[in-house]
């Protein structure tokens, strides 16, 4: 199923809805103001957090981890000696890790899991401007969670395109 992302950097603060290819309400990303660091949420319909994005602190690299219930799910990081193209980690709790790479800026990018497709993001379908999609290609993916590492990782490469973060190859060992 396809969702629709707003592609606009927003302020922190600054919320919108992400919403199916038929124009429902699916999920609010939620900018939280006034903190230290990053936040973010994607809630449910409902309001109901699902996820959420920080940015994390005291890291060689920049990173963002992603928690559900108050406990961590992920942390993503950009994949070090990726040299061709942009290729970040998402490293799950329990050791499961997802690849994404692809033209991240560009917003054509992949989340893959041990070679298999779980969703792609691109802004090649669409006529809407600011606009992204994100497809999540396998049944079992958890879309909010394919959202959050779309929106995590253009956040990264965005920070460090701006020169706000680590490059490649610095800092901590994957």
């Amino acid at each position: 199923m396809k969702y629709l992302v707003r592609d606009k950097m927003f302020a922190i603060g600054d919320d919108y809805w992400v919403e199916t290819e038929d124009g429902v309400h699916a999920f609010l990303v939620d900018g939280k103001a006034l903190r230290v660091r990053d936040t973010l949420e994607i809630k449910d319909r409902s309001g109901r957090v699902l996820i959420t994005l920080r940015e994390k602190l005291l890291s060689f690299r920049d990173a963002m981890t992603l928690e559900r219930d108050g406990e961590t799910l992920a942390t993503i990081r950009r994949k070090r000696l990726s040299l061709l193209r942009n290729h970040f980690r998402v490293t799950l709790v329990e050791g499961t890790e997802l690849d994404v790479s692809g033209r991240i800026l560009d917003r054509e990018f992949a989340v893959e899991y041990d070679g298999e497709l779980l969703a792609h993001i691109s802004r090649r379908w669409l006529r809407v401007r600011e606009t992204y999609a994100v497809d999540v290609v396998r049944e079992d993916a958890d879309p909010a969670l394919m959202i959050a590492v779309a929106v995590a990782v253009i956040r990264l490469a965005e920070k460090e395109r701006e020169g706000g973060g680590q490059k490649a190859g610095a800092g901590d060992p994957d």
